[in-house]
């Protein structure tokens, strides 16, 4: 059954965040320096913006710092195609921070060449699943001490989309350690994001502490669609379907903000603009393969 969508306006509907610690990757650009830029006018104790991107990770910094000055708001440098860089990331967040009630996993890439991370994952499942469940393995522990406070709400957002019904509509295990040539950019990036709603329904089974979600923001025209490797299919998406769909970012944000905020949130569900469920294939909430999927990345990062 599909729930009915829920009116939500972050300026009146976000409670106070204070004494509240969020991390944001991808908070550099697009939905994840919106969700920033929302978040801060509700006075958090610290705000930390994950990116690539130097340049335009400090940048956004500075941005969000002028709205609310008293704010603590750092740039922390994340490759998620590097496990190397996402350890150096964790390590320099936990020698910092005292706690973390809030992680966007929102940071994501569509398309490009047929290639492998440095670790040896396809690009896009790498950067998009596994790079993030890294992150969150690492943060693990802090996430669950915020967790033990008293009054505390952690909450894990991740994003993932409507494509996760599309490509291959199953999770193809014996693609996500090699190129994947066999499977189109489109196919292998909707492969990934099925993976990122899958992975958040795993975790919220073995995780039963923190409420950690999934989330499709909507159709959005943000820099995701900028650098796909000329596929078809998504240069057509880009030059001419969104421009026809596509919500402003302002407005695509919400379901991300909702669900890291809101009252009503349930762990383990992927919503659809705004708190919508009830929209996910089948496959994806079949707990066979949210368990397979959650031993399948342990047995990878173990020992990382």
């Amino acid at each position: 059954m599909v729930k009915k969508g829920v009116s939500f306006d972050p300026a009146k509907d976000v409670p106070s965040l204070q004494g509240k610690v969020i991390l944001i990757t991808g908070g550099n650009l697009g939905l994840g320096k919106q969700s920033a830029l929302d978040l801060v006018k509700h006075n958090p104790s610290e705000l930390w913006i994950a990116a690539r991107g130097e340049e335009t990770g400090r940048a956004a910094v500075e941005e969000i710092k002028k709205i609310s000055p008293g704010v603590i708001v750092k740039f922390l440098p994340l490759d998620l195609a590097s496990f190397k860089s996402v350890k150096e990331a964790a390590r320099t967040f936990l020698s910092s921070a005292s706690r973390l009630d809030t992680l966007y996993m929102n940071a994501g890439m569509m398309g490009g060449p047929h290639v492998t991370t440095e670790d040896g994952y396809e690009k896009q499942f790498g950067t998009n699943h596994m790079g993030h469940a890294l992150l969150f393995k690492l943060l693990k522990p802090l996430l669950l001490k915020t967790a033990s406070l008293p009054g505390a709400d952690v909450r894990v957002v991740i994003l993932s989309s409507a494509g996760h019904r599309f490509g291959p509509g199953k999770l193809l295990f014996n693609t996500f350690k090699s190129t994947a040539k066999e499977l189109s950019p489109t196919d292998k990036y909707c492969q990934s994001k099925l993976a990122n709603l899958v992975y958040a329904r795993a975790l919220a089974k073995h995780v039963p502490e923190l409420t950690t979600v999934s989330i499709y923001p909507g159709d959005i025209q943000t820099g995701l669609f900028t650098s796909n490797g000329g596929h078809w299919l998504i240069t057509v998406l880009r030059n001419v379907v969104l421009p026809l769909t596509a919500v402003s970012v302002q407005d695509g944000v919400k379901n991300q903000l909702w669900a890291g905020t809101a009252k009503g949130v349930k762990s383990g569900e992927y919503y659809e603009p705004v708190g919508v469920t009830g929209k996910q294939s089948a496959y994806a909430y079949d707990d066979e393969v949210a368990e397979k999927l959650w031993t399948w990345t342990e047995k990878e990062l173990d020992g990382i």
